[in-house]
């Protein structure tokens, strides 16, 4: 599913990633020192190649260990190939793992400044979208305090407002995500489904079949760290559903 008017936004080419297995924290140490001779590998992708053109929403499906959460991690530069290319052309808003980069000894509206640089904004871009997270976290007095006293669904919440309100050029989204009380789940969906119809490309990584239906075009089926399918929603899954 190629197109050939503009280059793409994200682009996989023959990537291959390999972790090591340690039994225990202990196997994990002594590797420091052996350089992982002996250390069982788990290929987690085997030579996966995609294109993802810009205004694209995508969902990406498979069984757990399929290699989703990989993918995800390489397009947010959290982790990186053993060999192959990836390109990532625009700014990525990943609603991963939230809290990441935050300090817990500064407050909550020093870390959106701090998370903010980590995105790659300056002081202006994070002057102009401080007001749009204070209001959507809604932390209330508790943003002048240190994140140490947060508890972790504020915490959530902080991380979420940062990244779904930073302009991203691409949205990658766990549907796994639970962030705060049903209200503010609600508030989050309304968001990212805001985000997507200003034409955001969307990475969707979800086991529903009716969520992706809802969120994507195009759906991505991988099975033992390869792409099996990559075509429409009904495509994807069918396969899916065959191979269960």
């Amino acid at each position: 599913m190629e197109n050939q008017a503009t280059e793409p936004i994200i682009e996989f080419l023959d990537v291959k990633k390999e972790y090591f297995l340690y039994k225990n924290e202990k196997a994990r140490f002594k590797a420091i020192f052996t350089k992982n001779r002996g250390v069982k590998k788990h290929p987690a992708l085997k030579g996966v190649s995609f294109k993802i053109y810009p205004g694209e929403s995508v969902g990406i499906i498979g069984k757990n260990g399929a290699g989703k959460s990989t993918i995800l991690k390489m397009i947010t530069g959290v982790s990186f190939p053993n060999s192959g290319t990836i390109t990532v052309r625009g700014k990525v808003a990943a609603l991963l793992e939230l809290t990441a980069g935050f300090s817990l000894d500064m407050t909550g509206m020093e870390n959106i400044y701090l998370k903010g640089y980590l995105l790659g904004l300056n002081d202006d871009q994070i002057k102009e979208i401080e007001q749009d997270i204070i209001d959507f976290a809604d932390l209330g007095e508790y943003i002048d305090q240190p994140v140490r006293t947060y508890s972790s669904g504020m915490k959530m919440r902080l991380g979420f407002a940062i990244n779904i309100n930073i302009k991203p050029d691409i949205l990658v989204v766990d549907e796994a995500l639970s962030v705060g009380d049903a209200d503010f789940q609600k508030k989050c969906r309304d968001k990212i489904n805001d985000v997507i119809a200003t034409g955001v490309t969307v990475l969707f990584v979800s086991h529903s079949r009716k969520a992706i239906e809802e969120t994507c075009t195009r759906a991505i089926f991988l099975k033992d760290g390869k792409v099996q399918v990559d075509g429409t929603v009904e495509e994807a899954f069918d396969a899916y559903d065959k191979k269960k």
